[in-house]
């Protein structure tokens, strides 16, 4: 009599836990650990990609004049304050010339005596000349002796030498005088061409070295930037290709320009490729030496040939490649990588034929066992 109610209570209790049994597995298996990975995938399609570089680089002249004074001594005056623009042979300042202009004089003095000495020399070479021919006349008619023609001879020869040892103290002189003169020329801070003042380095009473740069001019119009390129990417660069600049101080406004060169010596510690990018029209206003810029360089375009997004590109096991879709089961397949483009579009070598599936992203890490959802976007993923 009491196995009938144990049925009854046996079959409400499986009535319930069947139910419950069931829309636990369905759970798990849609939004628990053994449900699909959601995921987005892309169609491989062969297309031409044009590939770019991106640089940082920094506000350069090409020319760049340092003026300052050839020997040391104190800044004078000087006429000139940085932003203005000067002309070729402009003066800009001066330096104290201190004693010069009494050594100048000083010289002028040994110049004359020295020219003076000169002048006396020659009378007396006239004078001994003529006292030796006449004195050989007198010989040839027998009226004097031989000895004192050789003393007159020798007299000529002497005076031979004074001329001479004169004439090297007036060309000393004269060189001593033209120096102390080029040396005044120098005191005086000149512009060797057109430009703009960009740095003002030493005030009036400051007392420089030989060499030191008082004011520094440069040419507004030789503008260029020194950008640093990844070596990894960098081939295919090569002078002439277009270039968009973007200054820091501008963002959002791209100047047009041209990779101007690119330097024989690369820098070995930051594994970077150095080049000159040149503006295409200088800037207007000027940006300031030393601002950076960001430089995006155009290589040529390449052939067609299999693309998919880089964020498809995976590492498994030490091997590059991706996860590809098929018939809704995953299977990782290396690659052989070329060249990407700033879009993220990545080349393949190797690997992949037109018309084949692989993720692109994916709510988390996937494995040959994962069982995937295909979805067109997934939120939070960047596009």
């Amino acid at each position: 009599m009491n196995r009938m109610p144990l049925q009854k209570r046996t079959l409400a209790l499986l009535a319930v836990i069947v139910p419950l049994l069931v829309l636990f597995v369905y759970v798990a298996l849609r939004s628990g650990p053994l449900a699909p990975v959601t995921v987005t995938v892309a169609e491989v399609e062969a297309k031409s990609i044009a590939p770019a570089l991106f640089g940082i680089g920094t506000v350069e002249a090409r020319y760049t004049y340092k003026i300052g004074p050839t020997v040391a001594g104190r800044v004078q005056r000087l006429e000139v304050h940085v932003g203005d623009r000067v002309k070729g042979g402009q003066v800009l300042g001066e330096m104290d010339p201190v004693d010069l202009d009494d050594r100048v004089r000083s010289q002028e003095s040994t110049f004359k005596r020295a020219e003076a000495a000169l002048r006396e020399a020659k009378a007396r070479q006239t004078y001994a000349k003529a006292q030796l021919h006449r004195y050989e006349q007198l010989f040839a008619v027998r009226s004097t002796s031989e000895e004192i023609v050789a003393t007159k001879r020798q007299e000529l020869q002497i005076a031979d030498a004074v001329l001479t040892v004169a004439r090297e103290d007036v060309a000393r002189a004269r060189s001593d005088r033209e120096a102390l003169i080029t040396q005044g020329d120098n005191l005086r801070l000149i512009a060797p061409a057109d430009g703009l003042v960009s740095s003002r380095d030493a005030d009036p009473g400051t007392t420089v070295v030989a060499g030191q740069a008082v004011v520094e001019v440069i040419d507004p119009e030789s503008l260029w930037l020194n950008v640093r390129f990844d070596q990894i990417s960098a081939a295919g660069l090569a002078a002439g290709l277009p270039a968009r600049i973007v200054l820091r101080s501008r963002s959002g406004h791209v100047l047009a320009g041209r990779l101007l060169r690119v330097e024989p010596k690369a820098d070995a510690v930051t594994e970077e490729m150095l080049a000159k990018v040149s503006f295409d029209l200088p800037p207007d206003p000027l940006p300031p030496l030393g601002e950076l810029a960001e430089v995006t360089v155009d290589l040529p375009a390449l052939p067609a040939a299999p693309v998919i997004p880089n964020a498809a590109i995976h590492r498994e096991n030490g091997q590059v490649g991706f996860w590809q879709a098929m018939d809704g089961d995953l299977h990782f397949t290396p690659v052989k990588l070329g060249v990407a483009d700033l879009d993220g579009q990545v080349q393949i070598r190797d690997g992949l034929k037109n018309g084949d599936r692989v993720v692109v992203y994916s709510e988390k890490a996937l494995t040959a066992r994962s069982r995937i959802h295909v979805v067109e976007h997934i939120p939070g993923a960047v596009r």
